[in-house]
């Protein structure tokens, strides 16, 4: 079996399994929810808990990866804090010896930003979406002040940050051994998001346009025709094997498809004939969502997500 497909194996086929909000913290020793472990070969994702940040979890609810590319390192998320950028730096330094050169934030949310600051003082250049770093400029101390409420003394040290470049559209890397694209494909989930595509390894870092063992959180700026539409034109036909979503274990195409694309035209469906059967905004919260009531976090978002897409289709 080629080394590749090894790796994923069973990751692939069992992920779902793995996901809940009730797994108690799995490296203790750490900041990190979790050890990371090496997807591809140089390729490393440090899965986060599939639930709200919390204490516990650090705020380490979304997945820190980083490349190894032969001259450098490039890393994907800031983290929640800068304490626990530090402990995904100190992960990174116990793989290889090669610097840090580059820290890209997924998009302008606290667990992607707010531990640039850290990076920041180690000289690491920071990219982001002009999108995402907006966004955080806007929304930053908020933010940051509730990052404080739930992570106390393990907020020491964070400060704002943002990203020291930005881009609109895509950038091309290229880096020790390592082709990198990262790209804009479109609206999705949150303001300038970003996909972090290998194209010689066919592998996606996905952030938050791709989930499958948490609920997709669909915010009142959400679009979400519009990230069906990115979806089905420019995501899926880049035609990656490995997908590494914004949370979550990695896994492949078809989970994510089956899990955000399918989820968003299943709740677009259900919204729709509720509107057109002259349904109110209060009824709305309640249609039914039970296919998708085993993933992690329906509790907490089910009933919002459906008065968000209620409004937003209500004048369509």
């Amino acid at each position: 079996m080629p080394r590749l497909t090894a790796v994923l194996c069973l990751t692939l086929t069992a992920a779902p399994l793995w996901a809940s909000e009730d797994i108690a913290d799995q490296y203790p020793q750490s900041l990190l929810y979790s050890k990371p472990v090496e997807v591809i070969p140089n390729v490393f994702s440090a899965i986060g808990a599939t639930a709200p940040p919390t204490y516990e979890n650090s705020g380490h609810n979304n997945n820190l990866s980083f490349i190894v590319t032969g001259d450098g390192v490039i890393v994907i998320n800031g983290g929640a804090a800068a304490s626990l950028a530090e402990a995904l730096h100190a992960e990174i330094k116990a793989v290889t010896d090669q610097p840090v050169k580059l820290v890209i934030n997924e998009n302008g949310q606290g667990h992607a930003m707010l531990g640039n600051s850290y990076w920041a003082d180690q000289g690491v250049e920071i990219l982001a979406h002009a999108e995402a770093a907006a966004e955080f400029e806007e929304y930053g101390y908020q933010i940051l002040e509730g990052m404080k409420g739930y992570n106390r003394d393990k907020a020491d040290g964070t400060r704002l940050q943002g990203p020291s470049r930005t881009f609109t559209e895509h950038e091309l890397i290229a880096m020790g051994d390592m082709v990198i694209e990262v790209l804009h494909l479109g609206p999705a989930h949150s303001p300038g998001d970003i996909q972090v595509w290998l194209p010689e390894e066919k592998l996606i870092l996905a952030g938050d346009l791709a989930f499958h063992e948490r609920m997709p959180p669909i915010f009142s700026e959400t679009c979400t025709s519009c990230w069906i539409d990115t979806w089905e034109t420019a995501f899926e036909p880049l035609g990656a094997v490995y997908v590494i979503p914004g949370h979550g274990h990695p896994t492949n195409m078809a989970q994510v498809r089956r899990y955000t694309r399918d989820y968003l035209v299943y709740l677009r469906e259900k919204i729709g004939a509720h509107l057109e059967a002259g349904g109110s905004l209060e009824d709305a919260y309640y249609v039914d969502q039970s296919p998708y009531a085993h993933l992690d976090t329906f509790e907490e978002l089910a009933t919002k997500n459906a008065g968000v897409v209620f409004a937003e289709m209500e004048f369509e």
